[in-house]
């Protein structure tokens, strides 16, 4: 990113003046308040939300000139995780993990729902990581709400990208999920070297589980560095404001 500005239609101006650099293989962790500018940062990353003025390369692709084919395959590169999982509830969590070979599927398999074996064996892959698989035919409404983010996970892993954003992946899970869905990304991260950028307000899960901190406060950059040793100071200069039981999952 340099000098990305990001202005709605309605005046507010979401990022302003945003410069990142961030390496293959790393795993950020994205932290600020509500309005702070998290999610606008990470859509603009996948083209959600185009981006005012400034630009914006991502794996070689200028995403502010990225039309038609160019931008679908820059997508199919980049996995999405959101908070509310966005699963297809009636359906089976196989079907769901396989609508991530939608970029790698002709039109018309895509149209009849005919994935090739190689595209099953990919979905089955993905879940296994998860340690979902055995819940791979029954319907997605019928897990729980840390079970569902696996499958969101399991569906950005069956893309086969070379990212993956998450938006406030854990923020409506219980502790012990929100901790097992965290070492998930980090396992992604780690063992398949999956560059991994999580949208957090928790400041425990973003020291232990990132190995970047990018703090954002009023659409603006006010710390970049090590995840691991940044101390509450740190996370007060973020949030403008001291720390409060609400920003720490364990509290």
């Amino acid at each position: 990113m340099r000098d990305v500005t990001v202005r709605y239609p309605n005046g507010v101006i979401a990022l302003n003046k945003v410069s990142l650099d961030i390496n293959a293989g790393e795993m950020v962790s994205v932290v600020g308040l509500s309005g702070s500018g998290k999610s606008s940062l990470i859509r603009t990353i996948n083209g959600l939300v185009p981006i005012t003025s400034g630009s914006l390369e991502v794996g070689g692709h200028q995403l502010q000139s990225a039309r038609g084919r160019e931008l679908r395959q820059l997508r199919g590169e980049i996995g999405m995780i959101f908070q509310s999982f966005n699963l297809a509830r009636r359906t089976s969590v196989l079907n769901n993990v396989l609508v991530g070979r939608l970029a790698h599927t002709s039109t018309w398999r895509t149209l009849l729902g005919l994935y090739t074996a190689a595209d099953k064996q990919i979905a089955y892959e993905a879940l296994n990581r998860v340690e979902i698989l055995a819940k791979a035919y029954d319907r997605a409404s019928s897990l729980s709400g840390g079970q569902q983010q696996r499958v969101a996970i399991a569906r950005a892993l069956s893309q086969q990208p070379k990212l993956v954003l998450a938006d406030e992946p854990v923020a409506s899970l219980d502790p012990p999920t929100a901790h097992g869905v965290m070492r998930d990304l980090r396992q992604i991260n780690q063992e398949l070297g999956i560059t991994v950028l999580t949208n957090l307000h928790l400041l425990d899960l973003a020291r232990q589980y990132g190995t970047r901190l990018i703090g954002l406060r009023a659409g603006e950059v006010v710390y970049d560095g090590p995840a691991a040793t940044a101390s509450d100071a740190v996370f007060e200069e973020i949030y403008g404001r001291s720390i409060q039981n609400e920003d720490v999952l364990g509290a």
